[in-house]
Parts: structure tokens; sequence; C-alpha cells
């Protein structure tokens, strides 16, 4: 039932998003959000569609608490994804079963100030540093869309952020880029292998969610992105998996068939073991997307960890147009 109702979502999402298209007014806008400059933008503001939450809906966390790997073993499982990030000797796990509901986690490891965020209709989880120029942003939802990708906000300026790219799309930061910190996605199992002192994000005690499951099941089988308006991609479907690194990209199918895959300097590598967050109900019970690490080797002849994303073909097609995918 919920394969199909999803399906049927994302049918229907072409049609929802030309009525959309018709509230994608900044005069509208401006009674929510009063401090964005809606004259700067580099976006064509047609392209932006509710995703139905308002302004901080899906609520950012910003006092993130954290366990030990004991802590985690009481509520995360070996198969489940997390996100993994390690900074000037600190570790910590993220894990997506709390993300699935709040999208962006304001932190600090490390003595870097850091936004780490997930977009589940996308699959998109990006790290960046919260730094811009001399101040330090703090991050929440806007509650819209765009090519079906989150729209992030900062609280500082209130200028409006794609986070697949990192970039600022409204507002008095349109055209900044954060700058991306590397991180992996991969089973908590293989965090507490690598980092066996490393700490993990405890389910916040301020919300009431169900923590563990996925509210889209069976999204990464659909047909069809929902609320996504936008070419979608050709010779391979548009919820396929692929890396991406850049404007390049590649297939989730030929990892797992290659195993691993060398391209210039970069390393890539699949290993199974790690569950989907958007396939079943229950997120350690969705199927083998396996885990995949980028490495490119330094100076000094030793490996070092390469910012990537396991996203969707589509979402990559949408901000990397002139991007390739390798299948």
């Amino acid at each position: 039932m919920a394969r199909f109702a999803l399906a049927a979502l994302g049918a229907s999402s072409l049609m929802f998003g030309s009525v959309a298209a018709a509230y994608a007014n900044p005069e509208v806008w401006k009674f929510e959000w009063p401090n964005t400059d809606f004259s700067k933008t580099n976006i064509d503001y047609s392209d932006i569609l509710s995703g139905g939450p308002p302004k901080d809906g899906i609520p950012a966390i910003d006092n993130p608490e954290f366990g030990s790997i004991a802590d985690g073993n009481e509520f995360v499982e070996d198969n489940e994804p997390v996100i993994s990030l390690s900074v000037n000797g600190e570790a910590r796990a993220y894990p997506l079963q709390i993300l699935m509901w709040h999208e962006i986690v304001n932190d600090e490891i490390g003595g870097m100030p850091v936004a780490v965020t997930y977009c589940p209709l996308c699959n998109s989880t990006v790290v960046f540093d919260r730094r811009v120029g001399d101040d330090v942003l703090d991050f929440g939802t806007t509650g819209k869309l765009r090519f079906s990708d989150l729209v992030m906000y900062d609280r500082q300026t209130e200028s409006w952020w794609q986070q697949f790219v990192g970039e600022g799309i409204v507002g008095e930061h349109t055209g900044t880029l954060l700058d991306v910190v590397p991180a992996r996605v991969e089973a908590y199992a293989n965090f507490k292998e690598r980092f066996p002192d490393g700490q993990v994000q405890l389910i916040p005690k301020d919300f009431r969610r169900a923590y563990g499951q996925n509210p889209y099941t069976g999204y990464d089988s659909a047909s069809f992105p929902f609320l996504f308006r936008g070419d979608a991609p050709e010779n391979i479907a548009p919820l396929a998996y692929v890396l991406a690194v850049g404007n390049e990209a590649w297939s989730l199918d030929m990892l797992r068939e290659q195993g691993t895959v060398e391209k210039d300097d970069l390393v890539i590598n699949w290993t199974p073991g790690m569950a989907s967050a958007l396939d079943q109900r229950v997120i350690s019970q969705g199927q083998d997307l396996g885990n995949v690490t980028v490495q490119r080797k330094a100076a000094d002849g030793t490996m070092e960890d390469v910012a990537h994303d396991l996203t969707f073909a589509f979402n990559f097609n949408a901000f990397k147009p002139d991007g390739v995918i390798y299948q």
C-alpha cells in the first residue's frame, strides 16, 4: 500500500508543482520571511515548491547530545546508515534515523562548527563548515524544495541555501558557497570498527518522532521522485543511486559489480553491509546499499577521504546538468 501510494504521489507531483508554482511569489513569502532580501537571487523563483511544512516545521537540532558506542548500541542496529565525521581527532556518528526527522544538525566537532545535513527526498548527505567570513551561521529548514532538494536558511541573515550544492540562492548570501567537509555514510558497524572510542548522537529528548522508522516507505523503488519538476536523466532511472563527486557520478550498480573503481587519483570502493534508509518502514530492514568510500592519495602517500554524496540520479542531473554519470 505504501509503495503504491508513494508512486501515486510521484505521478501527481507535476500537477501539484504547476499549482505550487503559482504561489512561488516573494511578495507572499515576505510575510513569513520579513528579514530575507528577495531582491537578490540567482535562481528562477518558479522552481521553488512548498514541501508542506512551514519555516522550521522540520526542526533542526541545535544542541545535539552524544554518548558512547555502548549507548549507541541501545538503539542503532549494526547495518543502519550513519554519517560519520572525524575532525582533528574527534569522531562522531549521526544516525540517519535521527536526521530523517530533523534534516539538519548544527554542531561543533574538533573545534570546527559544522552543519550535518540530510535530504531524504534526494538521499543527499552533506556536511558543511558553518563559517562564512568572520561569521558562524546556524541553519534551519525553510519548508521549501527546489528540484526536490532541501532549501535551508541561515538564522543570521535568513538567506536561503541549496543543500545539495551548499550555495546561497536567495538573500544576502546569494552566490556564496559553503565549504564541504569530507564525511562518510556507512553502516554503524563500520563506524564502531574505525572509531571504537567515537561518539554517537543520541535520540533528542525534546521531540517525539518515530526514530528508527522511515516515513517514505518504498521511496527508493518508486518510478518518479516526489515534488520534482525538472528533466529526468537519460539512460538511467531517476531514482537510481549514484555516487557523486564534483561533476562526475558513478551508478551504484556499477560500483557493486566492480567493487573498486579508479579514476585519475580517485579510488572508490564498495563493500556490502549498509541498509537503505528509504526502503522498508524499519530502516534496519532496508535493502543492502553497501558502504562506499572515496579517497585520494595525499602528498605523503596516505589516503585521505574525499567529499562525495550517494544520491539519486535525478538530483545529480538537476544540479549538475553538464555532469557525467558512468554506468
